[in-house]
């Protein structure tokens, strides 16, 4: 993507010190985000650390209203409280805020962009732009394919998820976990309600009154909203796996039209960022651990359904690295784009065609 911008941009990391915030900074370099200045946040207890950026150490500040003086575009990971505090600060300062945390997903006036379904969202946008749930992240690229072609009426999806989603305390849970289990020792847990090594919690986050956990909904409101699909109808069971990085999902679809698993592999393959690997008898299919590092959403295991009539079902396994595509590079491809199309600004205080021309 060409990014061209008439200065310099100040960019700053809310939530620096963390999994994602670390992985934000990493991925700005990565792909030579425009920058004359990076700025790290965190909260109060961090601040005063230092963080090594491209070989030379950056000190963390204190993330306060007044520091988002000077900033363009503020990259949140720092948490709902945070964000529903500080972000409307940080835009009343003049930067644009991309927010990773729940706080303004579902506000029916902040955009909610997955970067290669619907960029267009983002020119609409007034200070601040939310960053999906990371099982929605690596759904709706797919489902947006088939939404395209033959259409969809019906999603079931089971998510399979690491424990990178919790963040670091979940990560060393696990690891001491499974050295206790190697030891003979019994396995405590803390970050999750019952040991994560060698099990699986059909529980993330908290349980709801209609029996879903608010993760789950997460991925049926969400998808719903960026898919401009109200009334799809989805649902969804979540469950937390022994697994550090990459998020795994079976997904059942039924379509309106109908479609065999090879047309369903030709519309996957032409979404920018979705990599196919299909070949089951080779063992040949989508896995956490090489997707790990990696910014694409892997499919594979398509197949029909015959469960469903008149070749109107699907089943396919997808897989996605949680914190990269699922949180900061897609985090970071918003700012990109917001650069690339000017869109920087709120869209209230952009000049028109008009005014762009008369101060020319």
């Amino acid at each position: 993507m060409s990014l061209t911008t008439t200065r310099p941009l100040t960019v700053a990391v809310v939530g620096a010190t963390g999994v994602v915030g670390r992985t934000m900074i990493s991925v700005l370099l990565e792909r030579a985000f425009p920058m004359a200045e990076l700025r790290l946040l965190a909260s109060g207890r961090s601040a005063g650390m230092t963080v090594r950026v491209a070989g030379r150490p950056l000190s963390v500040l204190e993330a306060t209203p007044e520091a988002f003086e000077g900033v363009d575009i503020a990259l949140f990971s720092a948490g709902a409280d945070v964000s529903r505090e500080l972000a409307p600060q940080a835009v009343a300062h003049g930067c644009t805020v991309i927010d990773n945390s729940n706080a303004w997903r579902m506000d029916p006036g902040i955009p909610l962009v997955v970067s290669q379904v619907n960029a267009s969202d983002l020119a609409a946008h007034e200070g601040i732009i939310a960053n999906p749930n990371c099982s929605t992240m690596q759904l709706v690229p797919l489902l947006m394919a088939l939404r395209d072609g033959p259409g969809l009426e019906r999603v079931v999806v089971d998510t399979y998820q690491a424990v990178s989603g919790t963040g670091a305390d979940a990560i060393a849970e696990l690891e001491t976990q499974i050295r206790a289990h190697a030891a003979g020792m019994p396995k405590e847990a803390a970050v999750y309600p019952h040991p994560i090594a060698f099990n699986a919690l059909p529980e993330i986050d908290v349980f709801l009154e209609n029996g879903y956990t608010k993760e789950e909904w997460k991925v049926v409101s969400e998808s719903r909203k960026i898919l401009h699909l109200p009334d799809l109808r989805v649902s969804c069971t979540a469950v937390r796996v022994p697994v550090f990085v990459g998020h795994s999902e079976a997904v059942h679809v039924e379509t309106r039209s109908p479609v065999t698993p090879a047309a369903a592999r030709a519309l996957f393959a032409r979404v920018p960022g979705v990599v196919v690997q299909d070949d089951p008898v080779a063992h040949v299919y989508p896995l956490a651990t090489e997707a790990a590092g990696k910014d694409e959403v892997f499919v594979g295991r398509v197949r029909q359904d015959p469960s469903i009539p008149d070749g109107r079902g699907l089943a396919f396994w997808c897989v996605s690295d949680n914190v990269r595509k699922g949180a900061a590079t897609n985090a970071v491809e918003l700012a990109e784009l917001l650069v690339a199309r000017g869109w920087v600004a709120p869209a209230s205080r952009r000049a028109r065609p008009a005014e762009a021309e008369t101060l020319a």
